[in-house]
């Protein structure tokens, strides 16, 4: 499958019989989809290509012809196991025995009656007439359609036989347009064209299907599909495995298939659909079809509806855990965990808290102090002349101008002499720690150690620790009343558009076309 946008892996560039092998095998994919999908419909379409004819409107007799294709039933009945069925088809030959002797007539008994006391009607044709009378009869009550599916067809036949015989049932009704005296004042090319359009077609859709030893309907397509195409297919996913372990030596047989697991589908003799997938999939690598539009809107529509309800679950999961922490007794035992003594390193290369501040404390006291000289002196000159003006200074003489300046001047000499003997200390501290001294680390850690050590004693005599405790979870408690419920006001929908901005914005478009193109390099290198 292709990688996410984020991850880009330099892939080298395939040669030219693999470029057109992996085209040939998608298009070869492809068409076997296609065949997959003509296969699993034809069963409910059949009707369609017996007949190919489309209705738009079932509830209206509008009927588009489609002459122009081709007649599929011959070659797929049989693979499908497919007869014709004996009832129906008896009825359709003795319709036909039946047209043929009333086109004996040269008058097509547009004349009217020609005979007293038989209508026009030879006893021949009253025979056949009665004859096809029984078998439509019969094939209502039997109803041979059951068998494959199509008792929709049966009712629709009724149904049409009602509406020409203006009658509410069907066997009266075939009794009405079947009757020698009706065709004789009638003419039979009227019905002819009523049973030879609307119900004769009708029953030619009906069939009988054969039972396989497994007691399944008899169905042959799999041998068509395994030698004409899961063998090809077969043999691509063995070069794709063969491929992906030549560029991946330490790869297992098992491992390797295990991330080809999406060519699964395409060896599978049941849920063909499910290849719709390693088709696609083909179709990207190969550079055929670009469904990198298609897959964002999906993922948008995903991350629409499962983002907001993963945030709650996450963060729900997250607060009552932290607040399960805060709420344990052990904090002292576990703040004195966190003494190096008693830590599971043992070497002082490995005390990672000590190290820290041996790293940072010179960092701190020789670099980042004496930078902040000029600062802590006007701060300080400032505190020592409000002290002064306070407390030294009488009141009365406030207002004299010589004694404010000998009083700022002092201020400034004071302060900048504490600052500067201070940052001396500092740096002279700083540079003393950064040195590795195996006694400076160990008071290093001893005091480190009794700082735990000092706080856990603390929060053990005090109520410090309970009401922390509660505070914690009264904080935790009311930020989940009140993010999340404003989450759930604002929606997920500004976050979307707000990656929609990011992704498109300059450069997002250019980088995921250039993210693209490295995803169909390296599927097709795979």
């Amino acid at each position: 499958m292709a990688r996410p946008r984020w991850i880009r892996q330099l892939v080298t560039q395939p040669g030219r019989w693999q470029r057109y092998w992996d085209r040939s095998v998608a298009l070869w994919a492809a068409l076997n989809l296609v065949l997959v999908a003509f296969d699993l419909s034809y069963l409910p379409l059949r009707r369609f290509w017996l007949q190919r004819n489309l209705c738009p409107i079932p509830s209206l007799p509008l009927v588009l012809p489609l002459g122009w294709l081709p007649d599929v039933t011959p070659w797929v009945d049989p693979l499908k196991g497919i007869e014709p069925h004996r009832e129906t088809q008896a009825y359709l030959q003795a319709f036909d025995q039946l047209d043929r002797a009333m086109d004996r007539r040269p008058s097509n008994y547009a004349g009217g009656v020609t005979g007293s006391g038989n209508g026009g009607v030879s006893p021949e044709q009253r025979q056949l007439l009665a004859r096809q009378l029984v078998l439509t009869v019969q094939m209502i009550d039997t109803n041979p359609f059951l068998a494959s599916g199509g008792t929709a067809t049966l009712e629709t036949i009724k149904d049409r036989l009602r509406h020409r015989a203006q009658l509410d049932s069907a066997k009266a009704s075939t009794a009405v347009l079947l009757d020698p005296a009706r065709l004789a004042l009638v003419g039979w090319s009227g019905e002819r064209q009523f049973w030879r359009q609307q119900v004769l077609p009708l029953v030619a859709t009906n069939y009988w299907r054969s039972i396989d030893e497994n007691g399944r309907p008899t169905d042959h397509f799999w041998r068509l599909d395994l030698l004409l195409f899961q063998s090809v297919f077969a043999v691509d996913i063995l070069l794709r495995l063969l491929r992906l372990r030549r560029r991946l030596p330490g790869l297992s047989w098992r491992d390797a298939c295990l991330r080809r697991w999406i060519d699964l589908p395409l060896l599978l003799p049941f849920w063909r659909w499910l290849r719709l997938l390693p088709v696609l999939e083909r179709l990207q690598a190969a550079g055929l079809v670009n469904l990198e539009p298609l897959r964002a809107v999906v993922s948008r529509a995903v991350v629409a509806l499962l983002a907001l309800e993963l945030f709650e679950v996450l963060a729900l999961q997250l607060l009552d855990g932290g607040q399960s922490l805060i709420r344990s007794a052990r904090w002292p035992e576990r703040i004195r965990r966190l003494r190096s003594h008693q830590s599971v390193a043992a070497s002082k290369d490995d005390r990672q808290l000590a190290e820290l501040v041996r790293i940072w404390a010179p960092l701190l006291l020789a670099q980042v102090a004496p930078r902040l000289a000029p600062e802590a002196q006007n701060l300080l000159v400032y505190a020592l002349r409000q002290s002064l003006a306070r407390s030294v200074v009488p009141p009365a003489l406030r207002a004299l101008q010589p004694l404010l300046l000998v009083e700022n001047g002092f201020s400034r000499q004071l302060a900048t002499g504490m600052v500067d003997t201070l940052v001396e200390l500092s740096r002279n501290a700083g540079q003393q720690l950064s040195q590795l001294d195996d006694q400076q680390l160990a008071l290093l850690q001893r005091c480190v150690d009794r700082f735990w050590e000092e706080l856990a004693a603390a929060l053990e005599r005090g109520p410090v620790l309970q009401r922390s405790q509660e505070l914690l979870v009264a904080m935790l408690e009311e930020l989940k009343t009140s993010y999340l419920s404003q989450v759930n006001r604002s929606g997920i929908e500004a976050l979307i558009q707000e990656l929609d901005q990011l992704t498109t914005g300059p450069g997002g478009v250019a980088g995921a076309g250039a993210s693209g193109d490295a995803i169909s390099r390296d599927a097709v290198a795979e």
